[in-house]
């Protein structure tokens, strides 16, 4: 049985695992639920799932649980401090951490359970965007694994994995839905509403990755996250359009065939498989039909309506804190959309101007990614208010 901490257990990942773990009984025994703010959920899933630690990030949240769960079960413990989290994640009452905090936020969380040898599945894709190279460092130090939870990146997973060997791939070719605004015209986006950048039309997530999928960031973000996660050269990773979100993504061997992975496009899919690794258990999803898909359409992005995807690139190809500043000034520049302070075509904006203000530095350790962060959150924040002026 493994014991379980999830990392954003009421977010749309957290929850979908808390999904899977009931379709499997007797495999998990959940001993951290890990959430920012929303305790009516927390409240409900305790209920359900028994942990015998919660976290909750938000003081007046944590108050409000403290006194809820009085009379739902006395021995459950209530932490509201990081550093406890921290040393609770590195302890041995787990030994498998979900890691489904969406943005750098997450990335104390992925270092602490990599540096205790933890079995990682990563939904955090920031956190590798930002550090790759080191969290692989101390994972292999430290005798960790990562096993990521992206769609995109449990395919590329189980087309490279046989069995508990690993065969290099000459070619990843990740998938993309190509977002809600495939089919718009460059200026057709100007005017484009927040309500519309988060109406996904095949996958159902939170907002500021529903954002990040309109503008081809998240497929960004994502190929500076193959980089990492496979250990791959940058001009062996391509990105496709696949409007329908059925072959997740494929690979390519030295002798030129090709493994894709198919699936309904559903997160509990990539996590069954991340939760049962190197073993199969229940996704509890509908079989995929084959006879009813229809035709399969696969497209070459256009970087000129979706210059997200281009800035990403060219921070991967750079390198050093590149990505950081990138991710953060993303961070903000989606945020500042969602609380309409800026236009949506401003998101680009904000991030390349970011990128060309601040120096591009070693990295050296979490600290100095940390410090970067802050310093383009500042960037990215001053520009915003001289587009609002």
């Amino acid at each position: 049985m493994r014991n379980l901490a999830i990392l954003g257990s009421t977010g749309s990942i957290g929850s979908s695992t808390l999904d899977v773990v009931k379709s499997n009984p007797g495999m998990f025994d959940i001993q951290l639920l890990a959430a920012k703010s929303n305790h009516p959920l927390l409240l409900e899933q305790i209920k359900l799932f028994k942990p015998n630690f919660i976290y909750l990030e938000d003081e007046s949240s944590f108050i409000s649980i403290k006194d809820a769960i009085k009379d739902i079960d006395q021995s459950l413990e209530v932490i509201n401090n990081e550093k406890d989290l921290l040393s609770l994640i590195s302890s041995n009452i787990i030994d498998t951490v979900v890691a489904a905090v969406v943005g750098i936020a997450g990335l104390n969380g992925v270092e602490a359970a990599l540096s205790s040898g933890k079995r990682v599945l990563l939904a955090n894709k920031e956190s590798y965007v930002v550090a790759g190279e080191y969290l692989n460092k101390i994972c292999k130090e430290n005798g960790g694994l990562i096993i990521p939870l992206d769609s995109e990146h449990s395919a590329i997973h189980q087309c490279l994995s046989r069995g508990n060997q690993k065969e290099k791939a000459s070619r990843i070719i990740l998938t993309g839905s190509g977002g809600p605004f495939l089919n718009k015209k460059k200026t057709d986006l100007a005017n484009v509403t927040m309500e519309e950048a988060i109406d996904h039309p095949i996958w159902t997530m939170g907002r500021k990755i529903s954002v990040d999928s309109s503008t081809l960031m998240n497929k960004g973000l994502e190929l500076i996250e193959a980089k990492w996660l496979f250990e791959s050269d940058t001009n062996e990773i391509e990105i496709i359009i696949h409007p329908e979100g059925i072959v997740h993504s494929l690979v390519e061997f030295k002798d030129n065939s090709i493994i894709a992975q198919l699936g309904k496009p559903d997160m509990k899919i990539p996590i069954a498989y991340g939760l049962g690794f190197p073993n199969r258990i229940n996704s509890n999803v509908e079989s995929l039909n084959l006879s009813e898909l229809g035709p399969l359409t696969f497209l070459d992005p256009d970087f000129d309506k979706f210059p997200c995807l281009g800035l990403a690139m060219e921070a991967l190809i750079t390198g050093g804190t590149a990505p950081a500043l990138l991710n953060a000034a993303n961070e903000v520049a989606v945020e500042a959309f969602l609380n309409e302070s800026i236009k949506y075509l401003d998101i680009p904006r904000v991030i390349s101007e970011v990128l060309e203000i601040n120096e591009i530095k070693k990295v050296d350790n979490i600290s100095s990614i940390k410090e970067v962060d802050l310093i383009a959150r500042r960037s990215a924040d001053l520009i915003i208010k001289g587009l609002a002026a």
